[in-house]
């Protein structure tokens, strides 16, 4: 079988992957295989053609990239950003320099933050990596391509006493229940919206969760969330093995929006004069805990981050910790 078969099938797959995110890609492949088997696959020649190859090359790319493990956000999230690429650089990627990619980058990136313009940078070094890795180009135009420096923010997190604010805001059980629950574990709001009954470990109050890279981790929550919880699935008539659902039958997986509608309802209820969202109540037990003297490769590998650099915002940022240690030694 040619390469240009083997070509043909990836895309085909990538394309099916796409539109059925649950097939099974190496069957799907073997039967392409098997039903190409007795013929030759000839590219179209098309004369003269203007633009460039990313389209097709970028989906043989999110196929070996989904085999890697990313996650369906993260692959949309490339594909997009790829694609305004290719409509902005209508040239064969072979042929691309690095004044392109920093004209590109230029042009692109003009009116987003530093953080929002790595973020391009990386798809794009991912992708030109793995073209050059490939053998589809000569050389990697983003080699040479830094990431942009990006100000050190200090993110206040929420004082002990607007956790306990926000607690008494609560009205019903749901909401109690996943509050605590989203405070306590410290969990992004994709792996609260993914996370199941059976990964509870009732006796250790641990948890198994799927984190960024598809990488599965174990949580921790406390004893008020334990039974919460218990008392919420108690109190649910559904068959859903998710651990949240929307309140209304049919009782589906309650999602992200949704998730961040409650914590802001309850936010509002408690009128703290400042913006209350999931990722906030992350920040803030992370600042809780190192305050509390957890040490800092522990509340690292509790919040699932692969580099430390990122939990120690979260030590620098701690007043509570500073004003801690000083009381201690003094």
């Amino acid at each position: 079988m040619g390469l240009a078969n083997d070509e043909v099938i990836i895309k085909i797959v990538g394309k099916l992957t796409q539109e059925f995110q649950d097939i099974d890609q190496l069957k799907v492949r073997r039967i392409i295989e098997e039903v190409l088997y007795k013929f030759d696959v000839v590219p179209q020649e098309l004369g003269l053609v203007t633009g460039g190859d990313t389209e097709e090359k970028l989906q043989i790319y999110l196929v070996c990239k989904k085999l890697d493990g990313l996650s369906i956000r993260t692959l949309k999230n490339y594909e997009r950003n790829i694609l305004i690429f290719s409509s902005m650089l209508r040239k064969s990627l072979s042929t691309v320099t690095t004044m392109d990619m920093r004209m590109f980058l230029a042009q692109r990136c003009k009116k987003m933050l530093p953080s929002s313009t790595n973020t391009q940078i990386n798809i794009l070094k991912s992708f030109f990596a793995w073209l050059y890795q490939e053998e589809y180009i000569p050389k990697n135009p983003m080699l040479k391509i830094n990431q942009t420096k990006e100000p050190i923010r200090l993110r206040e997190a929420l004082t002990t006493d607007e956790i306990e604010t926000l607690r008494q805001k609560c009205k019903d059980l749901r909401e109690k229940t996943l509050f605590e629950f989203t405070y306590s574990t410290g969990c992004r709001l994709s792996e609260i919206v993914g996370v199941n009954k059976d990964s509870i470990n009732w006796h250790d109050k641990t948890l198994k969760v799927i984190g960024k890279g598809n990488k599965e981790r174990v949580v921790c929550f406390n004893t008020k969330t334990k039974y919460l919880l218990k008392e919420y699935i108690l109190s649910r008539s559904d068959s859903s093995p998710a651990l949240f659902v929307t309140s209304k039958s049919p009782h589906t997986r309650l999602g992200g929006r949704s998730i961040e509608r409650i914590i802001k309802v309850i936010a509002t209820r408690a009128d703290l004069g400042k913006a209350i969202y999931p990722h906030l109540l992350r920040h803030s037990i992370a600042t809780h805990l190192l305050a509390g003297g957890m040490s800092l490769h522990s509340v690292q590998k509790l919040l699932g981050h692969s580099d430390p650099k990122t939990t120690q915002i979260y030590a620098e940022t701690s007043l509570e910790n500073v004003v801690y240690e000083y009381k201690r030694i003094s």
